[in-house]
């Protein structure tokens, strides 16, 4: 099995990755601010599934022949993009009908469902964990079982920041419920946040 070396430089490696800021923590900060704490929670325990997805799908070999595949690729990534897109044109319309108190209607089940979408059809996210974890693997051992392992640990990691991250960005959004004009525009660049979001997916390109 992995060294407890290897695993203590896993684990800062880990670590690092979760706190720099990328399109996951830009994705959870959009949403909360678009739809407030809840919403913002209940995005970032769905990235953490859908990442999960790439875990599982990872250690059983469906990833790395996504990643293989041209075809496969290029139809993950459009359908990721095309609905990040959707995501954020959906949200920006929502910004023109606002409820007197400025809340979102849109739910935590909702932006549990799409959080959990987003990062399954994220190839990027495939191609991460099929690059990062492997270094990490003991070739000698049982490969799958420590790729779960330590993808299930890279997943907490980034799901903890996430919430972190949420929590914050409610307590910025917090002060803004009292006025309504600022709570349609920052919802208004949420849905900015997403389609540019999905644009950066649209241009990913498989490794090798």
């Amino acid at each position: 099995m992995i060294s407890l070396q290897a695993f203590l430089l896993f684990l800062a490696a880990a670590l690092a990755v979760a706190i720099t800021p990328g399109p996951g923590i830009f994705y959870i900060v959009a949403r909360t601010l678009g739809g407030g704490r809840s919403e913002g929670l209940a995005s970032s325990v769905g990235l953490g599934l859908g990442g999960l997805v790439h875990v599982f799908a990872g250690a059983i070999g469906l990833s790395a022949l996504a990643m293989a595949s041209a075809e496969a690729f290029t139809l993950l990534k459009i359908m990721g993009a095309v609905y990040l897109i959707w995501l954020g044109l959906k949200t920006w319309r929502a910004a023109r009908i606002m409820q007197p108190s400025g809340i979102q209607t849109t739910g935590p089940r909702r932006a549990l469902r799409e959080g959990i979408l987003v990062e399954a059809l994220n190839p990027k996210t495939a191609a991460f964990f099929l690059a990062f974890i492997p270094q990490f693997v003991d070739p000698t051992a049982h490969v799958a079982a420590q790729f779960v392992v330590l993808g299930l640990i890279s997943v907490a990691l980034n799901t903890s920041v996430d919430l972190i991250v949420t929590i914050w960005a409610a307590k910025a959004r917090a002060g803004l419920v009292k006025r309504p004009s600022l709570i349609a525009r920052s919802r208004q660049l949420s849905g900015a946040v997403m389609c540019g979001l999905g644009a950066s997916l649209l241009l990913a390109r498989r490794a090798g």
